[in-house]
């Protein structure tokens, strides 16, 4: 072997630990951010199941609420200006 050759295997030796604990940091926090999503995507679809399980019946008959508004002063507002643009 080379004197290069064997100056970096000893470099590599001496940061192999170093270098396997990052990896195995590394590889934990992908397991996380995996579990993490999965369970995400779990409790989703279980809200929308439990969504559409207890949902109205949509033909049962249902109040409607109506509501009014004068809207008369918009209006004229709105005239007034098509008037000024006009002149």
């Amino acid at each position: 072997m080379s004197q290069k050759k064997v100056d970096r295997y000893k470099k590599e030796k001496n940061n192999r630990e170093k270098l396997q604990k990052r990896e195995r940091r590394i590889l934990n926090l992908e397991k996380v951010v995996v579990t993490v999503i999965c369970i995400a995507v779990v409790g989703w679809i279980g809200y929308s199941a439990y969504d559409l399980v207890t949902r109205e019946d949509p033909n049962a008959e249902q109040e409607v609420v109506t509501t009014e508004m004068d809207v008369t002063a918009i209006s004229d507002y709105l005239n007034s200006l098509s008037q000024t643009e006009a002149e």
